[in-house]
């Protein structure tokens, strides 16, 4: 954890070398965690653990002047990172020209659930765009724990609140974002809405 800490700070001050000294340390949890996200996507996902975890690295350390004060900030940069490379994938393919609201067929003439898997994740977003407009703490618990696999002890610690907050806000963030897919669900199917 310490070397995490000493090459992120590194990075922060310009070294051109530390990049490269970070992913072997940081490597092995980005790919859990990774791993961990895409378990929970529907099936159809065509984005592999290695190339969520490699893409959402290039975008963190090709950011300008990347500044993060914890092996714990990082690691919630990442989750954010991979959240995003998620929902880009996700938009991507329900775009006309990616095939839009095609449906792909297995050849053995398997019949392919009627909800794409860009639907769900796109949802879950919007949900969070709004929760976060609410709730900007419980928005990022959201993400920390659905987006970046992190176990609520962990999370909390990445926001500097106690477990029994994490787990008060977790609860809350639960219900209330169930409530809104619903709606969602509700104003989708109706066409008047």
């Amino acid at each position: 954890m310490n070397d995490v800490t000493r090459i992120l700070s590194a990075i922060e001050q310009g070294d051109p070398k530390a990049p490269e000294q970070l992913l072997p340390l940081v490597y092995e949890e980005l790919r859990k965690l990774a791993a961990q996200r895409l378990a929970r996507e529907s099936p159809g996902q065509t984005l592999q653990a290695t190339a969520l975890v490699h893409e959402a690295y290039l975008r963190l350390i090709g950011s300008e002047m990347p500044t993060w004060n914890s092996r714990g900030h990082f690691f919630s940069a990442a989750a954010e990172a991979m959240r995003r490379i998620l929902i880009e994938n996700a938009r991507r393919k329900r775009a006309g020209k990616h095939g839009g609201d095609l449906q792909r067929v297995d050849l053995d003439g398997v019949d392919v659930p009627e909800d794409a898997p860009s639907e769900d994740i796109l949802a879950v977003d919007e949900a969070l765009s709004r929760l976060a407009a609410e709730d900007p703490v419980k928005a990022e618990l959201v993400k920390l724990r659905y987006f970046g696999g992190l176990s609520v002890e962990d999370a909390a610690r990445v926001l500097g609140i106690s477990r029994a907050t994490a787990d008060r806000y977790w609860a809350y963030a639960r219900v209330w974002l169930f409530g809104e897919l619903n709606d969602a669900g509700h104003r989708s199917s109706d066409p008047k809405q």
